[in-house]
């Protein structure tokens, strides 16, 4: 199984109980995502400790007040790194506004051109502003691989499926009793188009309310997806394990 997209410096216990666990729970691979520089030197620094795990370098959209020059220095440096396998997160967040919403646009065009020059899928983090996301991508990030992370756009599925280098990320959200319309969008994903995450220490899928989110728990969100599908666990766990390996190369 993988997970696509993990904080392992936000979760508890310790990465090494951490990775330990996910190994035992049948986790190959996972990518843990920076959010501003220290973040993503840790990610960094847990892949090169870890064989399963890998990075994704980014400015996430509720860090990236005062986004500058400087700081796309810092990231396309850190990009560089052998272990690096996506830019992100990045995107638009207008739900909690925590950045000016003109830093967040600036940091999110740095980021598409980032992916671009270095060749990487592009990691997307949108939260009320799915319309300006959508239109963004389209109008910048032409040929380039994306990832729609966290996936809550369902009404919008289908035209995000018309773009053919986009891919669909679901979370442990899917899995809540309230996400019907989430749920059904699962089923009607391509699997060579499908991922899925943790999004840890965050949305804890329903099996394990009331722990933080880790890796391991992936597990159960996998299993809600192929019981939604019609497909065994171990079918969609190859599907799965095939589609983020052609995608992000590890």
């Amino acid at each position: 199984m993988i997970d696509s997209h993990t904080h392992l410096d936000s979760c508890e216990p310790p990465n090494e109980e951490l990775v330990a666990e996910a190994r035992a729970s049948g986790v190959r691979r996972m990518l843990t995502v920076g959010m501003d520089g220290q973040s993503c030197t840790s990610a960094l620094a847990a892949a090169d400790r870890f064989p399963e795990v890998f990075a994704a370098i980014g400015r996430h959209p509720n860090l990236a007040s005062g986004f500058d020059d400087i700081v796309l220095d810092e990231l396309a440096r850190l990009a560089g790194h052998e272990r690096c396998v996506a830019i992100g997160e990045t995107g638009l967040d207008h739900y909690r506004d925590h950045a000016p919403r003109a830093d967040q646009r600036r940091a999110f065009e740095a980021q598409i051109e980032l992916a671009r020059e270095v060749g990487k899928p592009l990691v997307i983090h949108t939260r009320a502003a799915e319309e300006e996301t959508i239109r963004l991508l389209r109008e910048r990030a032409d040929g380039l691989r994306v990832i729609l992370h966290c996936f809550s756009m369902p009404d919008r599925l289908e035209e995000c499926l018309e773009q053919p280098l986009w891919w669909i990320s679901f979370a442990g959200n899917v899995t809540y009793p309230g996400a019907a319309e989430l749920a059904r969008a699962a089923e009607r994903v391509p699997a060579e188009r499908l991922l899925v995450e943790t999004d840890a220490p965050y949305l804890t899928p329903q099996a394990a309310r009331g722990e933080r989110n880790r890796p391991a728990l992936v597990a159960h969100t996998a299993s809600f997806l192929a019981e939604r599908r019609g497909v065994s666990y171990e079918q969609l766990e190859s599907e799965l394990e095939r589609t983020a390996a052609d995608l992000l190369g590890w």
